[in-house]
C-alpha cells in the first residue's frame, strides 16, 4: 500500500497533468476557431473550381490532346499513395484513422498484384506506415516548421506529385485526409486526384455551351495542375480542423479523467489517513490503559 506521502505526491502529478490537459484544449479550441474559418473558406473555391474542370474537360473528351493528368497512362498498375497526417500526436485517433484508411487500400491492392509507392505529409503517419511498408515509402514532406499552412506548401506537393508523373513513376494518386465535420466527427477519406476524377464536377456544372480562348485543352494544361495544388490544400485545411478538433476532445476527455483519479485519489489518501490516525489512537488508549493497570 502506497504511503501518505506518496500518494500526496501522485495527487500533486496528476492536477499538473490535469492543468496541462485543460489548457491544451484551451488552446486547441482556440485553433480550432481559425482552422474550421479557413476551411469553409476554401471549400466553395475548390467545388467550383473541380465544376469548371468537368465542364471544360467535358468540351475535350475523348480527343488526342486531352491532358495525361487527366486520362491517366491507360494503366493502373502502379499507385501513389499521398497520405495527410498531423505534425504531433495528442489528438485521439486523428491520425491512426487516416493510418488505417491507407494501410487498407495498400493491403487491397497488393491483393490485386499492383505496385504501391507511398508519400506522407506529416511525421505521425510516417511514423505509423513505416512499421509495416517502410520499403514502400519514397518521401517524406515535413511541415513541423510551417507555422499555417499556404498555398505554397500544396503547391510545392502538388509538384513532387505531378514530376513524379511525367518521369512515369505512378499510374494512379490517391489522396488521403480527415475531412472535418465537426469537433467530435472527423471522416477519414480517400480521393483520387491523378487521374482527374471530374464525374461529379460535370454534374455540378450547367448545359451551357461555352468558347474558350485560348482552347479547351490549353486551359486544361494549366488548370489540372493547379487544381491538383487545390485539392491538396484543401485536404490539409481539412486536417488542420479535423486535428484541433480531435485534440480538443482528446483533451477534454483527458481532463475529465484527470479529474476522476484526482477523487480516487484523494478518498485514497484520506481513507488511509484516517485508518492511520485511529491506529495512533488505539495505541494511545493501549499505553493509558496499560499504565492505569500498573
Amino acid at each position: 500500500m502506497p504511503s501518505l506521502k506518496d500518494l500526496r505526491n501522485r495527487i500533486a502529478s496528476v492536477k499538473a497533468t490535469q492543468k496541462i490537459t485543460k489548457a491544451m484544449q484551451m488552446v486547441a479550441a482556440a485553433k480550432l476557431r481559425r482552422a474550421q474559418e479557413a476551411v469553409e473558406a476554401a471549400r466553395p473555391y475548390s467545388l467550383r473550381m473541380s465544376a469548371v474542370l468537368g465542364n471544360i474537360a467535358s468540351a475535350v473528351a475523348g480527343g488526342d490532346d486531352t491532358p495525361r493528368l487527366m486520362t491517366g497512362t491507360g494503366s493502373d498498375q502502379t499507385h501513389l499513395l499521398v497520405v495527410c497526417t498531423a505534425e504531433r500526436g495528442l489528438c485521439g485517433g486523428f491520425n491512426s484513422q487516416i493510418a488505417r484508411l491507407a494501410r487498407e487500400h495498400v493491403s487491397a491492392l497488393q491483393g490485386q498484384g499492383k505496385d504501391v509507392k507511398i508519400l506522407c505529409v506529416g511525421k505521425k503517419g510516417y511514423d505509423i506506415l513505416r512499421r509495416l511498408y517502410s520499403s514502400l515509402i519514397i518521401d517524406r514532406v515535413d511541415l513541423r516548421e510551417v507555422k499555417r499552412i499556404g498555398f505554397s506548401d500544396a503547391d510545392a506537393i502538388a509538384k513532387q506529385v505531378i514530376g513524379l508523373f511525367d518521369e512515369g513513376g505512378f499510374d494512379v494518386c490517391t489522396l488521403f485526409y480527415s475531412e472535418f465535420q465537426s469537433v467530435i466527427t472527423q471522416i477519414p477519406t480517400a480521393q483520387q486526384i491523378i487521374p482527374s476524377d471530374t464525374g461529379d464536377a460535370e454534374e455540378a456544372g450547367s448545359d451551357a455551351v461555352y468558347e474558350y480562348e485560348p482552347d479547351a485543352a490549353a486551359i486544361l494544361d494549366d488548370l489540372i495542375p493547379r487544381n491538383i495544388a487545390v485539392q491538396i490544400f484543401s485536404a490539409l485545411l481539412e486536417n488542420g480542423a479535423s486535428e484541433q478538433g480531435a485534440r480538443m476532445s482528446a483533451m477534454d476527455s483527458a481532463t475529465r479523467n484527470a479529474g476522476d483519479m484526482i477523487d480516487k485519489l484523494t478518498l485514497s489518501y484520506n481513507r488511509q489517513r484516517q485508518a492511520q490516525i485511529t491506529n495512533e489512537l488505539i495505541e494511545i488508549i493501549s499505553g493509558a490503559e496499560a499504565l492505569r493497570g500498573s
